[in-house]
């Protein structure tokens, strides 16, 4: 009979804690599926005496995570503790040296050290598994890494991020600002007091990261990600969409063009036909561009303490089965480096709001400056309170918004001609732009 996996466990927070009651509910599905059983053997946390609901008698209490690592009895390091270095980094290095396989779920580490991590483990022979690290319990690593193995992959994007998703669907829903919507988010607990690091769009630009590297064989680089949030966006952009027949979401979007890898993450319009413009409140979603293949949509819980226990155990059912998967779908040695690319170079369809001022001529000089940089207008909508088009001369007129929708063309060439038109005093206030991605 093969011997039970020995699992320890670093962090008992809300994630670890639900790990292990995960882990003592499956006992016994675990153990069929996995052809052995599955046991917490060890654990440590800042606080042994903290009340978590845990029957834990008779598993050890490590003194630190690095001791927990060394322990010669787990067979499997599970890390949960969080943060892009220690004691998180040398506790999984010790782990992997020692040739025992980790489990994390920690992916701003796997966006800063993955490479050196996956190393030991090619090194040592241990598996390095991190698929609750992006989208919690949507299997989008696995699928990458295995699912799709014999698939060219062309593009990849979603929304990796419920909280930004949470405050783009109320503002639309409820014709709420962006701060209202971030403040009742911080009061449900959905958004961090600073909560910059999601609504600026840093969170899922480590969570890109490393869904680019395993989707095109590159070495993780979140400096290689143009990063924008989502604090510019205003009701009235959200209501232009909705009669455009778009949605506004924060998408990360890894795609393969002909000068390289781009990876952004932005505010970017989605038509609502699409599967991910369908995706509403703190739910996450990735879509997987493959040859040969339509488009794959995985949806799901994308945080959360089951959730992404759900995928840690996932993960930890895979070591007890003897699965040990290059961490980044190849051999670290194989993967190519990737440079940040330009986003003036970007093409792709634009949504820009003017305010235009509201004289003779204003049209002309907006259209003139447009074609000048070979910008080609797939609709235009003028809006005006007495009913009047732009270009009508008054007298004391105010500035009336102008929505633009262009076909395909270059950031660049789309920046030229908003710096002219400004030049021009046509406009007043900075232009507001923002990505259109097609299916």
């Amino acid at each position: 009979m093969v011997a039970p996996l020995k699992v320890g466990i670093a962090g008992l927070g809300t994630v670890g804690a639900e790990v292990v009651r995960l882990i003592e509910q499956q006992g016994r599905i675990l153990s069929a599926r996995c052809g052995r059983g599955v046991r917490v053997v060890a654990v440590t946390a800042r606080s042994k005496v903290k009340k978590r609901g845990l029957d834990l008698r008779g598993v050890e209490w490590a003194k630190s995570p690095l001791a927990l690592a060394n322990d010669p009895g787990i067979d499997c390091f599970v890390e949960l503790m969080g943060g892009s270095g220690d004691p998180a980094l040398a506790a999984i290095e010790a782990a992997l040296k020692s040739g025992k396989s980790v489990v994390t779920a920690n992916k701003a580490l796997i966006a800063r050290h993955g490479l050196r991590l996956a190393n030991a483990a090619e090194k040592h022979g241990g598996a390095l598994n991190f698929e609750a690290a992006v989208g919690a319990a949507i299997p989008v690593i696995k699928t990458l890494r295995e699912g799709l193995a014999g698939t060219g992959i062309n593009r990849v994007y979603g929304i990796l991020n419920g909280t930004c998703n949470y405050i783009l669907t109320r503002m639309e829903q409820e014709g709420l600002s962006f701060a209202e919507c971030l403040k009742d988010a911080q009061r449900l607990g959905y958004a961090e007091a600073n909560p910059s690091f999601d609504v600026d769009g840093h969170d899922t630009a480590q969570k890109l990261a490393i869904l680019a590297s395993l989707a095109f064989g590159t070495k993780v680089a979140q400096s290689s990600v143009y990063v924008e949030g989502i604090s510019s966006i205003a009701p009235e952009d959200l209501r232009a969409a909705e009669e455009l027949g778009y949605r506004v979401k924060l998408l990360g979007v890894a795609v393969r063009t002909a000068k390289g890898i781009e990876q952004r993450v932005h505010p970017t319009m989605v038509p609502k036909s699409s599967s991910i413009a369908q995706v509403m409140g703190v739910t996450n979603a990735v879509t997987i561009d493959g040859e040969g293949i339509p488009p794959i949509t995985l949806v799901g819980p994308g945080a959360g303490g089951a959730a992404t226990a759900s995928a840690v155990v996932a993960d930890i059912a895979d070591v007890a089965r003897g699965i040990r998967a290059n961490p980044f779908g190849r051999p670290v040695k194989k993967l190519r480096a990737t440079t940040k690319a330009p986003m003036e170079r970007h093409e792709g369809g634009y949504y820009i709001r003017l305010m235009a001022r509201d004289l003779a001529g204003t049209a002309a000089t907006i259209a003139t400056r447009l074609a000048e940089q070979k910008i080609s207008l797939e609709s235009i909508v003028q809006r005006h309170p007495d009913g009047v088009d732009v270009g009508a001369a008054t007298k004391k007129a105010s500035p009336v918004p102008v929505i633009l929708i262009t076909y395909a063309t270059s950031e660049d060439a789309v920046y030229r001609a908003l710096q002219a038109v400004q030049r021009d005093k046509v406009i007043s206030g900075r232009p507001q732009v923002i990505r259109i991605e097609k299916n």
